[in-house]
C-alpha cells in the first residue's frame, strides 16, 4: 500500500525534481486523489445505507426505524466508514511529515467522536419520539430525561476530545474536572435544578403533558405542551405561550386543575348579593302568591305546616309576626335556588348542591350558589353558569327582594329630579 503513497514521488524524482518539491507535489496530488475517492465512498454508503433503511421501514411494522430515519442516524452511520478509512490512510500519506500527520490524525479523531455522539444523539430522540407516541408515556416529561442523557452524551464526549487533544489520560481530565466543579456548577446551575425538578415532578407525578395549570406569578394561565430539563411551555388561553422554569414548579405555587378535569363536574361557586333592607316574614297573603310558584308549592304547604304546628304548641302570641318562627323571603328564595338547582339538566347531581349565605358587608347579604356542573369544557362551563344567573337574578324581584347595585349617574339624576 505505501508503494502507491510514492508512485508520484517516484516519477518526479526521476524527472530531476528536489526531494522537497517531489515529496510536496506527491502529497497534493495523493491528497486531491484520496479526497476524491473518499467523497465517492461516502456518497455510495450514505444512499445505500440511507435506501437500505427506508426499504426497512416499509416493510417493518414497528416506527422505531421510522424516527430513526428522521433523525439522520443512516447518514451518521454513512459516514464511519470513509472516515475511518482516512484515519488509516493519514500516516501513509504523511509519512514525511510528522508534524502535519500528528495534527490530522487529532482532527479526525476528533471528528469521529463528534460523529459517534451524533449517532448517540440521533438515537436517543429517536427513543423519546417513540415513545411520545406511547400512550403511557404521553404526559411523562421525556423532553427533560432526553436532554440529560444527551448532556451526559457531551460531557463523555468532551472528556475523550480533551485526552485526544492534549495527550493526557482520561484520569487527568477527572481531576481537573474536579478542581473546577464549583465553576461548572455555577454555570449549569439552571440545567442541574431543572433536572431535579423534573425528576420530583415525574415522581410526584405533579404536572403531566396536557394538564391545565395556572401560575399567576409567571403570568402562566393554560394547558403544558412541553416540559424540558430548564423550562416548562404553557400555551395560554388568549394563545400566547408562556415559559417557566422547571424548578418553579417545585419552589413556587401553581395550581393544577387536572383533579376537576379527572372529577365528576366543575365546580361554580358564584355570589350576588340581596338588599338587607328587602328581607322579610311573609304573611299569608305572601305566602299563597308565591306558592302559584310550582316549584315551591309543596315545600310551602309542607314547611308552613310544621311551622303553624310548632308556634301552637309553644302557644306563641301570633299578633305580631316576629313571635314564633316564621318563613321569610330570602329563605324561600334560597330554596327555591336549592330545587333550581337539582332540577337543572347540566348540574351533577351527585355531587354537593348548596346554595348558602355568606358573611353580612355593608352592602348587603351575599348569597353564594356552590354546586358542579356536568360539562367541564370551558365553553359550555361559562354557558352553564350564564344560563343559571340569568334567571336566578332574573326571579329576585318575584321575591320581592332586590339585588344591591352601585347607583349609576342616571340614578342620581332620577333621585335629583325626585326631590326637586
Amino acid at each position: 500500500m505505501n508503494n502507491y503513497f510514492t508512485w508520484f514521488y517516484d516519477i518526479l524524482i526521476n524527472e530531476g525534481f528536489s526531494e522537497k518539491t517531489s515529496s510536496y507535489i506527491n502529497v497534493l496530488i495523493n491528497s486531491v486523489i484520496l479526497t476524491i475517492i473518499l467523497l465517492v465512498l461516502d456518497y455510495i454508503f450514505k444512499k445505500v445505507i440511507i435506501r437500505s433503511f427506508r426499504i426497512f421501514t416499509i416493510k417493518t411494522k414497528t416506527t422505531y426505524d421510522d424516527f430513526l430515519v428522521q433523525s439522520n442516524f443512516p447518514k451518521y452511520v454513512a459516514h464511519i466508514i470513509p472516515f475511518i478509512l482516512l484515519r488509516k490512510f493519514i500516516p501513509l500519506l504523511l509519512a514525511d511529515f510528522e508534524l502535519w500527520k500528528s495534527y490530522l490524525i487529532k482532527i479526525t479523531d476528533v471528528y469521529l467522536i463528534f460523529l459517534i455522539i451524533w449517532i448517540f444523539r440521533s438515537v436517543i430522540r429517536t427513543t423519546k419520539e417513540y415513545l411520545k407516541q406511547k400512550e403511557y408515556f404521553k404526559d411523562k416529561p421525556l423532553d427533560s430525561y432526553a436532554q440529560v442523557f444527551v448532556i451526559f452524551l457531551w460531557f463523555v464526549g468532551a472528556i475523550f476530545i480533551f485526552s485526544e487533544l492534549t495527550g493526557k489520560s482520561i484520569t487527568t481530565f477527572l481531576a481537573t474536572f474536579g478542581a473546577t466543579s464549583a465553576i461548572l456548577l455555577l454555570v449549569f446551575r439552571d440545567s442541574i435544578l431543572g433536572f431535579v425538578a423534573s425528576i420530583q415532578v415525574s415522581i410526584n407525578d405533579m404536572v403531566r403533558i396536557g394538564d391545565w395549570i395556572t401560575m399567576e406569578k409567571y403570568g402562566a394561565d393554560g394547558n403544558v405542551v412541553e416540559i424540558t430539563l430548564a423550562t416548562v411551555k404553557v400555551s395560554n388561553w388568549d394563545m400566547t405561550i408562556t415559559t417557566i422554569p422547571t424548578y418553579a414548579l417545585i419552589s413556587d405555587s401553581f395550581r393544577n386543575w387536572r383533579g376537576m378535569q379527572e372529577s365528576g363536574g366543575r365546580r361554580i361557586k358564584r355570589a350576588f348579593i340581596i338588599k338587607t333592607n328587602s328581607i322579610k316574614f311573609l304573611t299569608e297573603e305572601d305566602l299563597k302568591r308565591f306558592s302559584k310558584i310550582q316549584i315551591l308549592s309543596d315545600y310551602i304547604t309542607h314547611r308552613q305546616t310544621d311551622i303553624d304546628k310548632y308556634n301552637k304548641e309553644l302557644n306563641f302570641d301570633r299578633s305580631i309576626i316576629v313571635n314564633g318562627r316564621n318563613q321569610t323571603n330570602l329563605g324561600l328564595f334560597r330554596k327555591y335556588c336549592d330545587l333550581y338547582l337539582n332540577n337543572h339538566p347540566a348540574i351533577n347531581k351527585d355531587m354537593m348542591i348548596m346554595t348558602r349565605h355568606l358573611e353580612p358587608t355593608s352592602k348587603g347579604i351575599p348569597l353564594e350558589i356552590y354546586t358542579f356542573s356536568k360539562d367541564k369544557r370551558w365553553i359550555n362551563y361559562e354557558h352553564i353558569i350564564a344560563d343559571i344567573f340569568e334567571h336566578l337574578i332574573a326571579t329576585v324581584p318575584y321575591f320581592d327582594l332586590e339585588l344591591f347595585q352601585e347607583p349609576s349617574s342616571k340614578d342620581i339624576e332620577a333621585l335629583n329630579a325626585k326631590l326637586s
